[in-house]
């Protein structure tokens, strides 16, 4: 396969699993970094040994000499950077969330069709490994037909203390890990057409909501629950595990903790460990997450290769968008809202 070369914006505290995960890939060489901290740019380029180091976006693009951009920003700034990458003409991979509104998401994914080129969300808890094996069985057919399911993820990990911006948004937790609850929903069940939610604010210091249960009508007929939590204290730290149950026609699913996936079918019952690998740069309890990073990459430079679509396309994003925002205006109202009223 051709050598492709990459460039990336904003080189914070999460950008740096992706470098890791794209120098991880034989063919893949990140040629030029940019952020507007100095300090971020230094340590990111001497860590990884990129000497193309930009302060702009504008001026890394107008040198150009890269095949697709990692924007690895936080979401003020991404319809900004991805219009301008579809104005160059480069495929880009835009980190979640997607942006602050629907219409800018909507705009963003416009303007990457028209300029004809790719476009694909950082949505990467569905490349977990252990997703990955709760759909695998699914698509076997060993539980039947579902019809029932719950994505939950509760933890009182302090998310913080790496990312002190997510304390000072009015959005928080269905904004920045509902997104992905919410895409394993969609990956798992199917697309959903109604959304039911309730959300609070438990940590005083925080300025949005860190807790929420989501109820999900999926167009399928399964309903789902999504629920997601930094407030739930417990006698053993789960994080960053997302736990799985789903009720089928014939049987049972329940991926718990230490990723121990049983399952219960008419041929009985069977226990695995569905862990993730712990990848030499990685480090627990992320290493879920950091191997995640490297398989939603390796999956966007094979449909980069190919042509083809990546599955967390931008256009694919609009619909667990579209849920993140049905959830925030069910809570606000106290109502079910249908998701064909914000997709129009």
């Amino acid at each position: 396969m051709a050598q492709v070369k990459g460039a990336l914006i904003g080189c914070g505290f999460f950008a740096v699993n992706q470098m890791h995960g794209w120098q991880d890939l034989a063919n893949v060489e990140i040629v030029a970094i940019c952020d507007r901290d100095p300090e971020r740019l230094a340590i990111v380029g001497d860590q990884f040994g990129v000497a193309r180091r930009y302060h702009s976006a504008d001026d890394m693009f107008a040198v150009g000499g890269f095949d697709f951009v990692d924007i690895a920003t936080t979401v003020g700034s991404h319809r900004a950077l991805v219009e301008l990458a579809a104005s160059h003409k480069v495929p880009a991979i835009c980190q979640k969330p997607f942006a602050p509104t629907l219409a800018d998401a909507q705009a963003m994914v416009a303007a990457a069709d028209e300029a004809g080129i790719p476009l694909m969300i950082h949505e990467n808890f569905r490349w977990q490994t252990p997703i990955l094996a709760v759909k695998a069985v699914l698509d076997s057919g060993a539980i039947g037909t579902p019809f029932w399911g719950r994505v939950s993820f509760r933890s009182g990990f302090d998310v913080f203390s790496g990312q002190p911006y997510l304390a000072k948004g009015k959005r928080f937790i269905i904004e920045d890990l509902g997104i992905h609850s919410l895409d394993i929903a969609r990956f798992l069940f199917g697309d959903a057409s109604r959304m039911t939610a309730r959300t609070r604010r438990i940590n005083p210091d925080i300025a949005g909501e860190d807790v929420a249960t989501m109820l999900l009508d999926h167009d399928n007929g399964i309903t789902s629950i999504v629920d997601v939590s930094y407030a739930t204290k417990l006698p053993e730290e789960p994080f960053p595990e997302t736990f799985v149950e789903i009720d089928g026609s014939a049987g049972t699913l329940r991926l718990g903790k230490d990723y121990k996936l049983i399952v219960h079918g008419p041929d009985g019952t069977t226990e695995s460990i569905v862990a993730p690998t712990l990848l030499p740069w990685a480090s627990r309890p992320w290493h879920n997450i950091q191997e995640s990073v490297a398989l939603i990459q390796k999956h966007w430079i094979e449909r980069l290769t190919s042509g083809q679509a990546p599955d967390t396309s931008g256009r694919d994003n609009l619909k667990t968008f579209a849920l993140v925002e049905a959830a925030y205006l069910s809570a606000e109202r106290g109502e079910t809202i249908s998701l064909g009223d914000l997709l129009g």
